[in-house]
This record gives structure tokens, C-alpha cells and sequence, in this order.
């Protein structure tokens, strides 16, 4: 069920690492897993430029994701989707598993899109508190009531006008 996806803006890169994948492969224990990962979720995708690059990975909204660029950190505010990113050639993912990640639960199949990794304000409980001052909520109120009854919630409406004529 692993993704592998390799973008890139150069033929040549995508060619010599079409080439070294099946080099590696074949060095492996579980080839044949390795192989069947391959062939049905990986991919080489050349595109015009870095910038293109991005885009791309935005869309697939990986797991990890390595920029394996000359200056990653260029390219960082480029990314919106991605579960962990991993910065330069001495920062493979294996050191994110293993040793300098803050964790291993990462957003999946591109949920990187509208989901984080999982840290520590998740384990954390935490209540939201409102106040408003009388004027402000004389302010507010009329506005208030109009979209709770756009929602068709009329009780909602009418708790804000009990208290404005009390206000």
C-alpha cells in the first residue's frame, strides 16, 4: 500500500533514479514486496520547474516528503501539504522514524491536505472562553440573530433577544 512518488525537473535525474530503484530493489529481502509497492503506487513525475515541483507535492499531500534540493529551505514556504517534511540530502526519512522525529503518527493517503501530524496539543484539553461587554453585545446582537435564523434555529435567536431586551 506504499506510495512512491519522485518529482522532478530533470529527465536525466528521473531516468538515473528509475535505474538505481531497480538496482536497490533487487538488493532487498522482500524484493517481491518492494516490487509490487513499485509497480502499483510509484511513480517519476519530470515537470518544468521546482516551483511546478511544489505544486505537485501539494496535490499528493505526502506523508513524508524529502526536498532533495540544492536549498530546501527556498523551497519550504512553497509547501502546504505534507505529514513530514525532510530538508536536504543528510535528512532521510529513516532519521525522522527513528531517531529525530517528534513522532510517527503522519496524515496518510493525502490527508496531509487538511490534517497535521499528531503532537502534543492533541493530548491536551482546552476550552474556549467568551466574554462580551453589554455594549458590545448590543453590538453584536441583531447580527447574531439574523444567522441563527438563517440556520433555522429560532430558539438560538430568541435567547439573544430575551437578553437585549433585558440589556
Amino acid at each position: 500500500m506504499a506510495t512512491c512518488i519522485l518529482v522532478t525537473d530533470s529527465q536525466k535525474v528521473a531516468d538515473r533514479v528509475r535505474v538505481e530503484v531497480e538496482r536497490q530493489v533487487d538488493a532487498l529481502p522482500h524484493k517481491e514486496i518492494a516490487r509490487a509497492a513499485l509497480r502499483g503506487q510509484g511513480i517519476i513525475i519530470v515537470v518544468r520547474d521546482l516551483e511546478e515541483g511544489m505544486s505537485v507535492s501539494n496535490a499528493v499531500a505526502p506523508e513524508h516528503l524529502e526536498l532533495l534540493v540544492e536549498e530546501p529551505l527556498r523551497f519550504l514556504p512553497l509547501i502546504r501539504n505534507a505529514g513530514s517534511i525532510f530538508l536536504g540530502t543528510h535528512t532521510p526519512e529513516a532519521f525522522g522514524d527513528y531517531l529525530a522525529g517528534p513522532n510517527h503518527v503522519l496524515p496518510t493517503g493525502g490527508s496531509a491536505r487538511f490534517f497535521s501530524t499528531l503532537g502534543t496539543p492533541d493530548f491536551q484539553k482546552r476550552s474556549n472562553i467568551l466574554s462580551f461587554s453589554p455594549s458590545r453585545f448590543k453590538g453584536m446582537a441583531d447580527k447574531v440573530v439574523r444567522f441563527a435564523r438563517l440556520e433555522g434555529l429560532e430558539a438560538h435567536a430568541r435567547s439573544v433577544l430575551a437578553r437585549r431586551e433585558k440589556a
